[in-house]
């Protein structure tokens, strides 16, 4: 009897997994608003010591008239912030894709096979560290047309982190997943979509990740430089016109619309863990 009044003592006392849920999500909230509180405050004092830089009213202002019609299109070159954005978000999923179809596989075959892992990992180790802006003179002169070049530019950049990491997971698989398979005579299909690939899962996603982030920080500088309409050439034509308050609003935008994302993916790896 006593057990039993204890045991409902402590299941009362115990908080419900989904009020632990919700205390977590107000904590995260409060300091995220708190870091944004900070960033005002550091922007104020910025703004007061620097004065061509545009003061909060500025910026509310900017950001009021670029939000009352943002999906608005007259035309390739005339379009509304959200217009801007999906086609910036266009361009990166479609690269991002492309890279993670090749990067996915190419990483499972350096890590199952030491051949090709010492053939490859000399080469990835070579063309990683070149910034992919410089892939964009090569891809304009094979497709002969911006988006795609902004999209192979893209494709590149997410090839590299997702192909190490991949290569990392798969790498690491431990030698009694191996046994396993061989007791149970998987086929070669069965051992790579049963045991290769979901032990190797969480470090796939954490490389897809990665490449996202890069690609969405790439994504704004090819559009500077390719002049394509994307969010990346608003903040270049609206410094062009010198109105720097569009270009914090453009800025805070990347930001969020990065941090939603990488939010996203942190779901889906948390999801994949073996935690």
């Amino acid at each position: 009897m006593q057990r039993t009044e204890a045991l409902l003592e402590k299941r009362i006392s115990s908080p419900s997994p989904l009020l632990l849920h919700a205390r977590g999500f107000l904590t995260q909230l409060a300091y995220f608003v708190g870091g944004l509180l900070l960033l005002t405050l550091l922007w104020v004092a910025a703004s007061s010591a620097v004065p061509d830089l545009p003061k909060l009213k500025a910026i509310g202002q900017a950001a009021q008239s670029l939000f009352q019609n943002p999906w608005y299109n007259r035309g390739p070159s005339d379009k509304g912030i959200l217009n801007l954005l999906l086609s910036s978000l266009s361009r990166v999923a479609s690269g991002f894709f492309l890279g993670a179809l090749i990067a996915i596989p190419l990483g499972t075959v350096m890590g199952m096979t030491p051949f090709f892992r010492k053939l490859l990992d000399p080469l990835v180790q070579l063309l990683r560290p070149v910034s992919p802006l410089a892939w964009y003179p090569l891809g304009l002169a094979a497709f002969t047309a911006a988006d795609p070049a902004l999209v192979f530019t893209i494709f590149i950049t997410a090839l590299w982190p997702t192909v190490l990491n991949t290569a990392f997971g798969v790498g690491g698989l431990p030698q009694d997943f191996k046994n396993v398979a061989r007791v149970f005579r998987f086929t070669p299909w069965q051992y790579l979509t049963r045991v290769v690939l979901p032990y190797a899962l969480p470090s796939i996603v954490t490389g897809l990740r990665i490449s996202f982030g890069i690609a969405w920080m790439v994504i704004v500088a090819a559009e500077m430089l390719s002049g394509r309409a994307g969010i990346g050439f608003f903040v270049w034509d609206s410094y062009n016109a010198g109105n720097l308050a569009l270009v914090v609003v453009a800025i805070l935008l990347i930001g969020f619309t990065g941090f939603a994302l990488d939010r996203l993916f942190g779901v889906l790896e948390r999801r994949v863990s073996f935690k």
